[in-house]
């Protein structure tokens, strides 16, 4: 067993999923933050345990060629983004590596190379922000959560986010300061405001702001809505009311204090409406790549029936409406769906059918219903697929399943399921959509080969 605080030297061989470094002492991994694989390091022992041990960085004695000065000067303190030290290069290849060993690994295949579509930028990419709320020295601030805690590290500029959602969260911050306005402790579980969450529209330029609120209404809203509207693309105001304890940043009530209550946004050429708990890719032209793939490997047909299952707004829905007979929506968001129908509306589109429910038990329902899809699409949450999902797209037999992911561990996990079930994987493509952070999406086509 390594000691904690004992100085010891190692050389990084590869990477968690979460993007640390990881060494090897004396048959222990070592996991440490800002390390590149290949570097040669002197490192103090953080944390130690009988397999395993958190270090951190002393010294560099062989530094990797793929080593930058980092871009964002917050960047070691803020939990947001995990590879600022290193160049792009090196975290595309990492992040297809990932995806590949995991499908190897878990899901019992032999591929002996991973291809990702790079992004084009790692700037200002990401449309949405969530901001937590804090005071210090009687001040209310804004920034990020410090990596592992709940401690809000404060910054003039996220460098992935688009310049006028730091300006959203100033005018905020400010209007909350000049009337002090109560910020929510979670030990005391009292304060009014939680966190500040802003959606941009990547083509609309138009702006969602939604204050997350421990309570049901907001001190001269009059004053903070001037203040709002002098930010380029403001377009509405929505108040969330989450009162319960934990970390679930939205709550279940809305109140609309200015505008429509959600702003939209074209992807694909078609128009989306989005409210605050529509799910939208954060990373718009990515996106756009990414459900251009899964199009393309669906090879759909005027006389097939699609299914997609957390279908959120609709995007892939109505993307696929476009090439196919007929396509259902499954969300078990209610908004979303209504989101989701409005979009057909406003679209034009009138082959599609949207349902709301868990995707697994409307599937099942579906399938009792005597519904048999030619092609299902998912696009599950981290957790991946649950097991009526799974039954269900078994028992509906479509010809082709196409598999969208945010998380290769889960993504193999399933793959070896429906391996079990008369599936197998032809096609996988990895679409980095987070640059600078650890998370990676993957399109796979999984196609029928049994009863």
């Amino acid at each position: 067993m390594l000691i904690k605080n004992q100085i010891y030297e190692a050389v990084v061989t590869d990477y968690t999923a979460e993007g640390q470094g990881v060494a090897h002492i004396e048959g222990c991994a070592v996991f440490i933050p800002n390390a590149i694989a290949g570097e040669r390091v002197r490192l103090r022992i953080e944390k130690a345990q009988k397999t395993w041990a958190a270090g951190k960085i002393v010294e560099i004695l062989k530094r990797s060629p793929h080593r930058v000065n980092r871009e964002c000067p917050e960047a070691k303190k803020c939990g947001g983004c995990d590879f600022w030290h290193m160049d792009y290069e090196e975290e595309t290849r990492l992040k297809a590596e990932r995806v590949r060993t995991c499908l190897n690994r878990i899901g019992g295949e032999a591929l002996e190379e991973m291809p990702i579509l790079a992004a084009p930028t790692c700037f200002g990419y990401r449309n949405k922000a969530q901001y937590p709320v804090a005071v210090k020295k009687g001040r209310a601030y804004a920034g990020f959560f410090r990596a592992g805690t709940h401690d809000v590290v404060e910054m003039d500029r996220c460098r992935i986010l688009p310049e006028e959602s730091d300006a959203v969260r100033d005018v905020v911050i400010s209007y909350v300061n000049q009337f002090h306005i109560s910020v929510y402790d979670e030990t005391a579980h009292k304060g009014l405001l939680r966190h500040i969450y802003v959606r941009r529209g990547t083509v609309s330029g138009q702006i969602l702001v939604c204050l997350v609120v421990n309570g049901e209404a907001l001190p001269h809203a009059e004053v903070l809505i001037d203040g709002l509207k002098k930010v380029p693309g403001f377009t509405t105001l929505v108040l969330s009311i989450n009162e319960r304890k934990g970390n679930a940043v939205l709550g279940d009530r809305f109140i609309t204090l200015y505008g429509p209550g959600y702003i939209e946004d074209t992807l694909c050429g078609l128009v989306f409406r989005l409210s605050p708990r529509s799910f939208y890719q954060v990373n718009h032209s990515q996106a756009q790549h990414l459900y251009e793939l899964a199009i393309s490997q669906a090879k759909i047909t005027k006389s097939d029936t699609v299914l997609d299952l957390y279908c959120g707004v609709g995007t892939i829905t109505l993307i696929m409406a476009k090439a196919a007979g007929k396509v259902i929506g499954v969300e078990v968001i209610p908004q979303a769906v209504e989101d989701a129908r409005d979009n057909a509306r406003r679209n034009d589109i009138h082959n599609a059918e949207f349902l709301c429910g868990d995707a697994g038990e409307a599937a099942l329902e579906l399938e009792r219903q005597g519904v048999h899809p030619d092609v299902v699409v998912v696009d599950p949450p981290r957790k991946g697929l649950n097991a009526d999902a799974i039954e269900a797209i078994v028992r509906m037999s479509p010809r082709r399943l196409i598999y969208v992911s945010c998380d290769p561990a889960t993504l193999a996990r399933d793959v070896a399921l429906l391996k079990q079930r008369g599936y197998q994987l032809e096609n996988a493509q990895a679409v980095d959509l987070f640059p600078r952070c650890a998370h990676v999406e993957c399109v796979v086509l999984l196609s029928k080969t049994r009863n």
